[in-house]
């Protein structure tokens, strides 16, 4: 999980060792048309969660399964990219896995849950009161909120650690007129605070709080993302974007409401109120355009044909 582009796409797998719960993560190369290289990512070993509930404690199965977080140290893994290394907490968000080999895993074996497991049942209660209040308030305007509330959150970070205070996400919260009452915020704030000295990192808490699209979701945006960044670099300029951007299948073109002009004009006008640079647009900010827009479609369907077709993926 990072706001760098670059980071957000790329290709890992990782296998999981049930008989020493170990394991390890590779990353996958494309290098030209045919050749593709798979480079050690997280060297195979025994590793423990390094924040929330379950810190310090060593992984095993039934921490594996879609939209789940494993944390890493970076200092831990010398190995890694520098812009991975420049953050003290390595997340990697679990998108697909193999569900007959982790059924069959499951079946021969056993795990107890403990305390900690009605901890999280607990934290999850309390994410989604707030969630619950906020997504009536992003119903009609969730893709300006969420474009300008990325935008701003990163410009109150001085110091980019991606980490910010209670009174700076009150702040930001504030300035969207996103209404949330003293008492849970501050729930929500002792959930995801950790051990940051006070502070906590700020895309980890409006997702939490918000709420995000499901991995099924993420992957169409993903992979319309990749499509235009076809050097890597996890940035897109803005002239790709217009030439790339087709808007002949929109609904309002289709039923003569609108041109394919002012179709194209008002989503790069929306798309460039989330950028940090007037020139090009970074994959934190594509997906966040296109969180605010899921917030309002209730049918997985839906938001995908939406994500397919102006990009033709």
């Amino acid at each position: 999980l990072s706001r760098n582009g670059r980071d957000a796409c790329r290709e890992l797998i990782g296998f999981f060792f049930i008989h020493d719960q170990s394991l390890t993560i590779y990353e996958y190369r494309q290098f030209g048309k045919n050749r593709t290289n798979v480079l050690p990512f997280i060297q195979k070993n025994i590793y423990s969660h390094q924040c929330g509930r379950r810190k310090g404690k060593q992984y095993q199965l039934g921490d594996f399964y879609v939209g789940g977080n494993l944390t890493f140290l970076s200092s831990d893994h010398p190995r890694l990219p520098e812009s991975i290394k420049e953050n003290k907490l390595l997340i990697l968000r679990i998108t697909n896995i193999d569900q007959i080999a982790l059924y069959s895993l499951k079946t021969d074996s056993v795990e107890h849950e403990d305390d900690i497991t009605s901890q999280e049942a607990n934290d999850r209660l309390v994410l989604e009161a707030v969630q619950d209040v906020l997504k009536e308030q992003l119903l009609k305007r969730g893709v300006r909120i969420l474009t300008g509330l990325g935008k701003y959150l990163k410009q109150l970070d001085k110091e980019g650690t991606g980490l910010l205070d209670k009174a700076a996400v009150k702040r930001a919260l504030q300035e969207f007129h996103l209404q949330v009452s003293e008492d849970a915020l501050e729930s929500a704030w002792q959930v995801l605070e950790g051990d940051a000295g006070g502070k906590a990192d700020y895309g980890e808490f409006t997702r939490a709080v918000i709420g995000e699209m499901n991995e099924y979701r993420k992957s169409f945006v993903r992979k319309a993302f990749m499509k235009l960044d076809f050097n890597k670099t996890g940035c897109v300029p803005l002239t790709d974007i217009r030439k790339c951007y087709c808007a002949k299948k929109h609904p309002q073109v289709i039923s003569g409401h609108s041109t394919e002009e002012e179709i194209k004009l008002s989503f790069l006008e929306t798309l460039k109120g989330a950028c940090s640079k007037s020139d090009e647009v970074s994959y934190g900010e594509f997906e966040d355009y296109y969180e605010g827009l899921s917030i309002g479609i209730v049918n997985d369907e839906d938001f995908v044909n939406i994500v397919r077709t102006p990009w033709g993926i």
